[in-house]
């Protein structure tokens, strides 16, 4: 069985992968990590809540001991890392809240896997990934018309897109640096029910 590390579950986006994943794979274990700020609602998971093959946590990515002990507690073969800071108006009144979590935090998540999954230099676990979930945000401006694509450059304009290009960064340069097996993810905004 794969063990599914997930942060920022309870939140719009991650909440939909945690119920679609535990409904479409009869073989996987989430342990859902959030730290029910602004935008986290386990109203979300209310139908899982008691799932045997999931648990929660309300725990902060920035904690490295409660980090450290969910790696020590679980065999994570997997992270995804929807856990940040949103909102442009939100990221222009406190910056630093956003460089904390989509930076800090980040690279604290990728410093605990590191740890827990390597076992040479520039060597990994089999099968173990790190997924990080960003945003099209870090492109900057489309204008009118027009698509981005993976080799658009990096252009963000506000600390929130700034602080995910950061992100983006870090987990490149891990997979650069380390071998750490990683990807990004950039999707455009979500909505629904």
């Amino acid at each position: 069985m794969k063990t599914y590390l997930v942060t920022g579950g309870a939140g719009f986006i991650g909440s939909n992968f945690v119920l679609y994943m535990l409904q479409k794979y009869d073989d996987i274990f989430i342990v859902n990590i959030d730290k029910l700020t602004y935008a986290g609602n386990l109203e979300n998971l209310k139908s899982v809540e008691n799932h045997p093959r999931y648990t929660f946590i309300q725990a902060d990515i920035c904690d490295d001991k409660a980090i450290a002990d969910i790696f020590a507690k679980y065999d994570i073969d997997y992270v995804v890392n929807f856990a940040a800071e949103s909102h442009v108006d939100r990221s222009i009144a406190d910056p630093e809240v956003f460089v904390r979590t989509n930076v800090l935090g980040t690279v604290n998540l990728l410093n605990n896997a590191k740890k827990a999954w390597q076992i040479g230099d520039d060597q990994y676990k089999e099968g173990v990934k790190y997924l990080l979930v960003s945003t099209d945000e870090v492109y900057g401006s489309l204008g009118e018309t027009g698509y981005f694509m993976e080799t658009t450059p990096l252009d963000p304009h506000s600390p929130y897109s700034s602080s995910k290009a950061s992100a983006d960064l870090f987990v490149k340069a891990y997979g650069d640096t380390y071998k750490f097996p990683i990807n990004i993810t950039r999707c455009s905004n979500n909505y629904g029910p």
